[in-house]
């Protein structure tokens, strides 16, 4: 380590701002070259301490915080930017690394910040970088999905906001960002807290999550799989450790994840909705709140981060190459995809806590914290899903892509091949990571906040996993016809927001628009009794708030409720001006008051 100290969200940022600019002879190198640098300061140039204090207005601004709780979120996510960085390298269109590059520089400065007001930058920085990633797909569907996902991380990010000025005004001007008082909870503690369980896919403000990794560009999933939701629990981890409303909602997700994920058919959607059931693992961990806890939820999300990206990247080179992602609509590509197999393979026995394989090393911690605090039910329940993990992760994935009936049209069989190799090279990246982490377990414990004092490989645990893995074999292939992909549609929770959004959608379209119609008439009628001022007043104000807010939030609730093909600049524009006014007009009212 050394003293000097460079800002690897700069390094990114820097980065994507001149990628146009670099000839198309010297391109590659560049896109290689940008993310190592971040990943080798990270790594080597970067010192404990704090870094990259800005003295703004009368606030002192950490852009730098640098400990073990940071270093080991730091270190996974500049590796997987490389990783993912060389996975798209046969991407031609700079404004996807573009997009990706500020969406990684987004969540390291959240796992750098010291501040809430940094925090605050950063986060909302992921939330609109990352939406380009969908929006790039350019699929009929893809301009509404993106709009929902921006919406739904618009509105956590207001309640960041809320809660945050609400801490300031409490605290008398305090916007450091750590451990808040868990034990003596107010207001701002849970609106902060739902501001980062909204990005964690806490359900049911959870659909965001398969809506949009499912539809996101081949590289661009593999990106968002790794940053948006790991982020969160790093936030959670360094504000909310031992918070105890976290322990039942973190089983929740794992199991609810489960759940959906067995009755999904289409892969990457499956992937996504086990982001939720993995995630649910690490706020658990975060709820339990013992160090042994939180190096399980560190350990745990930063094999997630490889073991995940691994997967949408098997599954993405399928898509890539074939143009098919659905189970109904493949089979048998073992003969043509041998290699993208194994990759895929790898990354579903780590997920499903293999013996040998990283996530036996970094979930089984969390387990083990449970039960030493004596929370049983929570414990048993997390094992329960990851019997589930690999009935559909570990099973049901590489048996109805590369085994199972052949369901592929003759268009779909003739273009199957094992991907470009660039796409092969960062698969054998994670590859070899997940298994060495899985062997090798001082590389991740010695990176983690605290002294680590586990051994995962102890006979009991290890006749418990191959147990549970055995039986879950042994009734996947007896049910095989059972579980059999069909071509159906899972309702999720996001049914109720839609369908409210369209009945919110006719009261503004017929009485409201009604009732304001009546009121702007009789302001016109008294304008002609000469009491013009104010019925010009009235006139300005009607037009740009009353009509603004209620088509911005009519149009907003169109794209919740499914209705949306387009998005126009200015209309977006227009709907978050209005929201974040009228947010921040009651804010400061309350400051002030």
């Amino acid at each position: 380590m050394t003293d000097f100290w460079l800002h690897p969200s700069l390094i990114m940022i820097i980065g994507a701002l001149l990628l146009p600019f670099v000839p198309r002879s010297m391109k590659k190198g560049y896109l290689i070259a940008v993310p190592l640098a971040g990943f080798f300061n990270v790594w080597l140039g970067m010192s404990h301490g704090i870094h990259g204090v800005v003295q703004f207005l009368d606030w002192h601004l950490i852009f730098g915080r640098v400990d073990r709780l940071a270093q080991v979120f730091g270190y996974i996510m500049t590796l997987m930017c490389v990783i993912g960085t060389c996975y798209g390298l046969h991407v031609e269109e700079d404004a996807q690394h573009i997009a990706a590059w500020l969406y990684v520089a987004g969540a390291l400065g959240v796992i750098y910040c010291g501040d809430y007001l940094v925090l605050f930058l950063f986060w909302e920085l992921m939330a609109f970088a990352s939406v380009f990633l969908v929006w790039f797909r350019r699929r009929p569907q893809s301009p509404g999905t993106g709009y929902r996902y921006l919406l739904v991380h618009t509105a956590g990010g207001l309640l960041l906001l809320a809660g945050l000025v609400l801490r300031y005004k409490v605290t008398g001007g305090d916007l450091s960002f750590g451990a808040i008082g868990v034990d003596n909870p107010q207001l701002y503690t849970y609106l902060i807290m739902c501001g980062f369980l909204l990005n964690a896919a806490v359900p049911p403000f959870h659909a965001w999550l398969p809506d949009a990794y499912g539809e996101a560009t081949v590289s661009g999933a593999v990106f968002m799989c790794a940053f948006t939701t790991k982020t969160a629990v790093y936030v959670l981890a360094r504000g909310f450790a031992g918070m105890e409303i976290l322990v039942p909602l973190g089983v929740f997700m794992a199991l609810y994840g489960v759940v959906y994920a067995v009755l999904e058919n289409d892969s990457r959607r499956l992937l996504a909705y086990h982001i939720i059931s993995q995630v649910g693992y690490m706020v658990a961990g975060v709820g339990i709140g013992t160090e042994l806890a939180i190096n399980g939820v560190c350990a745990h999300a930063f094999a997630h981060i490889l073991y995940k990206g691994l997967l949408f990247m098997g599954c993405g080179s399928v898509l890539y190459m074939t143009g098919k992602s659905k189970f109904s609509d493949l089979g048998g590509l073992y003969k043509k995809m041998p290699l993208a197999f194994v990759y895929t393979l790898i990354g579903g026995l780590s997920i499903s806590a293999f013996p040998l394989f990283s996530g036996f090393v970094s979930k089984s911690m969390i387990v083990a914290a449970g039960f030493k605090s004596h929370m049983l039910w929570p414990s048993f329940l997390l094992t329960l899903a990851g019997a589930g993990t690999f009935l559909h992760t570990g099973l049901k994935v590489p048996y109805f892509i590369w085994f199972g009936k052949n369901n592929c049209s003759p268009e779909t069989w003739e273009k199957a091949q094992d991907p470009p190799m660039n796409m092969q090279v960062a698969m054998i990246a994670a590859s070899f990571l997940c298994i060495l982490i899985g062997c090798y377990t001082p590389y991740l414990y010695s990176m983690l906040p605290y002294p680590v004092e586990y051994n995962p490989y102890t006979a009991y645990h290890l006749s418990e996993s191959m147990q549970i893995l055995l039986f879950t074999a042994l009734g996947f292939f007896l049910l095989t016809k059972k579980l059999a992909p069909e071509p159906t549609i899972s309702i999720d929770m996001d049914w109720f927001y839609r369908m409210g959004g369209r009945i919110f959608l006719w009261l503004a379209s017929k009485p409201i628009q009604w009732a304001d119609n009546c009121v702007s008439e009789a302001y016109r009628y008294l304008g002609l009794i000469q009491l013009m001022t104010i019925s010009q007043f009235w006139s300005w104000f009607d037009w740009n708030a009353i009509d603004g807010v209620v088509d911005g939030v009519a149009s907003s609730v169109r794209t919740l409720g499914g209705k949306a093909r387009q998005i126009q600049s200015g209309q977006l524009q227009y709907n978050i001006f209005y929201a974040v006014s009228i947010m921040a007009v009651l804010l400061i009212a309350y400051v002030l008051a």
